[in-house]
């Protein structure tokens, strides 16, 4: 029997979670479900033992075992149980919590929770056994009255996550839903690759929607359909606006000159890149220099 696994708000205490930032609980087979397939308003890292179908974002990865999931709140995931039985634990809770009182990088940022990564481990028995001690852990303090408990958990959650990033994620990823989704991911990735420019010797190398079509093996009409389909912005929105902005971060950041600048961005003469920005931009060159 097919089941997808969600919990309502009322069973897991979510508006306790906005209150504190932090929830923790016991997955199993007795616990409601609902379908669904959206994007939620906290972080969650669960652990669960079974035979499931997971859909992330436009991917999927069936699993038959322990896996460890990190679901991020910026995009859409859904978790379909096949087997009859199942049981793991579970913990969602906000990046307020989890980053008080630190000012390191973003929780998007991680290797586990980034756009992009791949959120999903298969557990040893070894390795299913510390991380079930470690949310026993943060279960039983999450009851108790000790004033210093909301440090002790986020040092619950922190060893998980450093547990997991020695570990190498699972690649059983089946291919994306459709085709459209699939070359829009592959076309984002190639454009972000071309940056940040490091020498102002070498001219970028794709700056039009044919050359990243070209690049892709697909016809330059199948990549712009696919990219406004999936992104609701053109080919070329995408293009222009990661050039403009790696040409403010070069007009600020770097002694280079304006020439120099438009040169390492594909512009071949000064005057095409300064007619080119302040189309953009409204503005000239220079200007971000005065």
């Amino acid at each position: 029997m097919k089941e997808q696994l969600d919990y309502q708000a009322s069973e897991l205490g979510i508006n306790d979670l906005k209150l504190k930032g932090f929830k923790v609980y016991e997955v199993n087979d007795t616990i409601s479900k609902i379908p669904t397939y959206n994007r939620r308003d906290f972080y969650k890292i669960c652990i669960n033992t079974s035979k499931s179908l997971i859909h992330y974002a436009d991917r999927g990865i069936e699993t038959d075992g322990t896996i460890l999931f990190f679901g991020n709140p910026h995009i859409p995931y859904s978790w379909e149980i096949i087997s009859p039985e199942y049981e793991g634990y579970a913990c969602v809770f906000t990046e307020e919590f989890l980053k008080a009182n630190d000012r390191s990088e973003s929780l998007h940022e991680s290797p586990l929770f980034k756009i992009g990564g791949t959120p999903i481990f298969t557990l040893s028995a070894e390795q299913k056994v510390f991380i079930d001690s470690l949310f026993k852990k943060m279960i039983e303090e999450q009851e108790t009255d000790y004033v210093f408990k909301d440090d002790l958990i986020r040092n619950y959650i922190n060893l998980i996550l450093h547990e997991s990033m020695k570990m190498q994620p699972s690649e059983n990823f089946f291919k994306h839903k459709n085709a459209s989704s699939r070359i829009t991911s592959l076309f984002l990735e190639l454009l972000e690759r071309q940056f940040p420019i490091e020498t102002k010797n070498e001219p970028l190398a794709l700056k039009t929607p044919q050359d990243y079509a070209q690049s892709l093996s697909v016809h330059v009409n199948h990549l712009n359909r696919s990219v406004k389909e999936v992104t609701g912005k053109p080919t070329t929105a995408h293009i222009t606006e990661r050039i403009i902005g790696e040409a403010k971060a070069l007009l600020q950041h770097t002694d280079w000159s304006i020439s120099d600048i438009g040169y390492s961005l594909g512009f071949e003469y000064p005057s095409y890149f300064n007619n080119y920005f302040k189309r953009l931009t409204g503005t000239i060159p220079k200007s971000l220099r005065s």
